[in-house]
């Protein structure tokens, strides 16, 4: 494949913003990539437009990509609508990627939004409640807490009630997890507690206060072992990034490129729950060093898919950087934190940043550009050369349905 870069980013802010329209968000963050490139849109030759929730919440389906693209005047172009739950934005990279690798085009756009709050509640958990099957709901959900079933809640505690069925299928795994390795709710609420500290660091986060420990683990319980803030929360907003191949760099700002060395896709196997080492992630993570040249130990930093605390401790052993079963302490003993030895989620994750499914790997794309070219800040990881982000949805099996691992250089 020839070589590709990432050559513009834009973000919005990840909030409740009931007053905002999905086609304000993607003109703010396509309209900031546009300038961050030094491109003018009629440059771009291709567009994937990513959205999970948008049908669910206001009926726009099929079509979405050429409604809000042509709302801030990017018509004629192809526009290809992306749909692969949480890995929808990262997908819709994957396929810029392909599509300027090719020849098919120089210059192309990708952009993912989601706009999941609602005054309607039922509304924002059907988004969640359709991404497994749907026809076999109950028989997943019967194996999945059979899992672990002799781990149970500490005396006292309490089902707090209605929730995402994600809560409960990470929880599963968490405890699954405990039970094979002696992770301890502790290691989980210190991972929450990390991501909280950091999001102070980012002025586009959801959240931005710090939480300790302690506070995490006195929190709302959600599902056992998960308190609220170990759940990342529903948001609204975008992201979007401009991809281009030789040709088409020499047309922009090159000192704003960054090389884009690895964009890996996978999804669910039918493996057993305990075969970490097939997990679909780290799977993915092996293909994607190999395409890069590098391995785990040149990553200066990463941004997984906390989707809730236990999913980073998961996606830390996934990506290799320490053994299966080591994610706990490795979060405990601060080796994940800034100035760490593998600084994690240092934009805030999912937990704190937040989560508009459809934007989400965008704004991995995001954080890691902007850790790469020196511009993080408060927040920026010393010597940044290599960058990696995951980014899994769905659920299918004993593990996600859906899996995208990218990897980014410095030039």
């Amino acid at each position: 494949m020839s070589r590709t870069y990432i050559v513009g980013v834009g973000i919005t802010r990840f909030s409740k913003q009931l007053d905002t329209s999905v086609k304000e968000l993607v003109r703010e963050a396509v309209n900031g990539a546009l300038k961050d490139a030094g491109c003018d849109a009629n440059m771009l030759q291709g567009a994937y437009f990513a959205t999970a929730g948008q049908g669910a919440i206001e009926g726009q389906f099929m079509v979405a990509g050429q409604i809000a693209l042509g709302a801030m005047g990017i018509t004629g172009i192809p526009v290809v609508n992306v749909e692969n739950a949480c890995a929808s934005s990262s997908t819709a990279l994957n396929a810029a990627q392909m599509f300027v690798a090719s020849g098919a085009g120089d210059i192309c756009l990708a952009v993912g939004v989601d706009k999941l709050f609602s005054s309607d509640k039922e509304k924002s958990f059907a988004v969640f409640d359709g991404a497994w099957d749907v026809h076999q709901a109950s028989e997943q959900m019967q194996v999945l807490m059979h899992l672990a079933a002799d781990v149970t809640p500490p005396p006292g505690f309490v089902d707090p009630g209605k929730r995402s069925v994600f809560m409960d299928i990470y929880a599963s795994l968490a405890r699954l997890h405990m039970k094979t390795f002696g992770t301890t709710q502790r290691q989980l609420a210190a991972v929450a507690a990390k991501n909280h500290v950091h999001s102070t660091r980012n002025p586009l986060a959801q959240f931005q206060y710090p939480l300790t420990i302690d506070e995490v683990l006195a929190a709302r319980p959600v599902s056992w072992p998960l308190t609220l803030p170990m759940c990342a929360p529903i948001s609204d907003g975008a992201a979007a990034a401009i991809i281009c191949n030789e040709a088409g760099l020499k047309k922009l700002q090159q000192n704003r490129a960054v090389a884009l060395c690895a964009s890996v896709l996978r999804s669910a196997t039918d493996r057993k729950a305990n075969q970490y080492d097939q997990h679909l992630c780290h799977l993915a993570a092996l293909q994607a060093y190999e395409i890069a040249g590098v391995g785990p130990a040149d990553m200066s930093l990463a941004e997984v898919h906390d989707a809730t605390a236990f999913a980073e401790i998961q996606q830390t052993e996934a990506l290799g950087f320490c053994d299966f079963g080591e994610g706990g302490p490795m979060a405990e003993s601060g080796a994940t934190s800034l100035g760490g030895k593998i600084p994690i989620n240092v934009s805030g994750g999912l937990l704190s940043r937040g989560h508009p499914i459809g934007a989400t790997g965008l704004a991995q794309v995001f954080e890691m550009v902007t850790q790469l070219r020196g511009e993080a800040g408060s927040r920026q990881v010393d010597h940044a050369r290599f960058a990696i982000a995951e980014n899994g949805g769905g659920f299918r099996g004993v593990e996600e349905a859906s899996t995208s691992i990218i990897i980014l250089g410095k030039l």
